[in-house]
């Protein structure tokens, strides 16, 4: 009596298993009998109830994976690599999708493939380089996997987005070794550095005081020159108003050595003005008097020679 209906329910139950959602950044295999169907991509689908099987979800997103691992190099100093590895499938073709589910058995066997190939390339490159020149060659580590690791990878369907090495270390004895060298390279960057300032300033003081000493002589010869000029001048302006004078009282009818006299006295007066207190020794005497006043007059009668 309830045949039909068990019958009606048990046919849709199977024809609502017929539907499959599958998520955003996903496609679904599915296989019929073992074989290979078809694709299914995200969204609402069906397949064919009780025959076709989903065999595999597929992410086509962006995928990462963390490595750790040790490689020697050739002077037989230990590295220490982690790294983060960016990877996706190529498109979803239908030839790319068929292999990253059928070349592998599972995911775990893939990722040990994957991390297995890039250890291996990293170690050979290491391999042939020294601990010195490890840390300089961080772009070409990553170049060299790629260029080994790009091919493989599209075979398994998959492409390298991008690897990088977010840390590479040595063992303690080596890090402690590395940074003595640093610190001696800088003490003596620093010695040379100090020592090339040194002799900037000493050169620099040099050029100052020689320039300083220039400076110095020439004014010195200008202010020589210019006191020779003046006595000179100061001579010659004597001269002249000696000669005035001494015309003048000739033809006034009067004796030189009035003149002379004058000229004595007046000397006293400035030598008591301006001696300041210093003790100035004269022949006050007559006799002295008379003898100075000869000099004198001697000293004009060759002047009044030199000039006729």
């Amino acid at each position: 009596m309830y045949t039909p209906f068990i019958i009606i329910a048990a046919g849709f139950i199977i024809l609502l298993s017929g539907f499959v959602t599958v998520r955003q950044g996903y496609v679904a295999v599915v296989t019929i009998f073992g074989k290979y169907r078809r694709v299914m991509g995200p969204g609402l689908n069906f397949k064919i109830p009780l025959f076709e099987v989903i065999y595999r979800r597929i992410s086509i997103q962006n995928r990462s994976v963390e490595l750790e691992f040790q490689a020697v190099t050739q002077d037989q100093a230990n590295v220490y690599f982690k790294a983060m590895v960016l990877y996706s499938v190529i498109n979803q073709d239908e030839e790319t999708i068929k292999n990253v589910a059928f070349k592998f058995i599972d995911e775990r066997n893939l990722m040990q493939a994957l991390i297995r190939t890039i250890e291996g390339t990293i170690r050979s490159y290491v391999a042939t380089k020294k601990q010195a020149e490890i840390l300089s060659l961080r772009t070409e580590i990553v170049l060299e996997v790629k260029k080994h690791l790009d091919q493989t990878l599209e075979q398994w369907g998959y492409h390298l987005i991008d690897l990088q090495l977010n840390d590479i270390t040595f063992d303690k004895e080596i890090l402690t070794s590395m940074a003595k060298v640093v610190a001696s390279n800088n003490l003596k960057a620093a010695a040379e550095n100090e020592g090339q300032a040194l002799l900037i300033t000493k050169t620099k003081a040099a050029e100052a005081e020689g320039n300083a000493i220039k400076i110095s002589a020439s004014a010195e010869r200008d202010a020589a020159t210019m006191r020779g000029q003046g006595i000179a001048l100061f001579r010659e302006e004597m001269a002249k108003g000696m000669a005035l004078a001494a015309k003048e009282m000739t033809d006034a009818n009067l004796d030189s050595s009035f003149l002379l006299f004058s000229m004595w006295t007046e000397a006293i007066k400035h030598f008591a003005e301006t001696g300041k207190g210093n003790v100035i020794f004269l022949d006050g005497s007559t006799e002295g008097m008379q003898k100075t006043i000869q000099q004198m007059m001697g000293v004009m009668k060759m002047s009044d020679e030199a000039r006729k």
